[in-house]
């Protein structure tokens, strides 16, 4: 289970990381969009983050029980209480982190991501990460910094930290 805000590098990591293990590979914003049958942003236009939530809780939900995964979920999943408990039954949870300057630099042109298509993207990566960090860190079982490093670096020190679960953070 991957966690974290968006830009960590959650979906190539977790892609990457799932076929090293021989897993498949779930992106719960790709599931969402699936079964919508609709993008992000046009569902946030639609029924607002409100609705985008819930969509967010039923799919996490719909999870439960499966297993040989590897899960990549949106960096807001966190805020609802209520999946605190189903992202830890679905197996260690990884935040994958990042300073806001790399977060922009990897977001800066994808116009799919409703949270960030305002004046001052800067301030809105900041502001989340003061909402989420916390709820990340506290779900966490591992913590990974990102910046400027492979995909290839980070699935093989979450391998390790799997192996080597004493340690908590890289």
């Amino acid at each position: 289970m991957l966690v974290g805000p968006m830009g960590a590098g959650k979906s190539t990591v977790g892609r990457y990381l799932a076929s090293r293990l021989s897993y498949s590979f779930i992106d719960t914003d790709h599931l969402i969009e699936e079964r919508a049958g609709a993008d992000i942003p046009w569902i946030f236009d639609v029924e607002g983050e409100a609705g985008f939530r819930a969509r967010e809780t039923s799919t996490l939900e719909s999870l439960l029980g499966v297993e040989g995964h590897i899960i990549a979920t949106g960096g807001g999943i966190v805020i609802r209480p209520e999946n605190h408990d189903k992202l830890k039954a679905l197996g260690k949870v990884v935040y994958l982190t990042a300073s806001v300057d790399q977060l922009l630099s990897r977001t800066a042109k994808d116009k799919k991501r409703p949270l960030l298509q305002v004046a001052d993207p800067r301030s809105r990566i900041e502001e989340l990460l003061r909402q989420r960090d916390p709820l990340y860190r506290q779900l966490a079982d591992y913590v990974l910094q990102t910046d400027g490093r492979s995909s290839k670096w980070v699935v093989q020190h979450i391998l390790q930290l799997l192996a080597a679960p004493r340690q908590n953070s890289l």
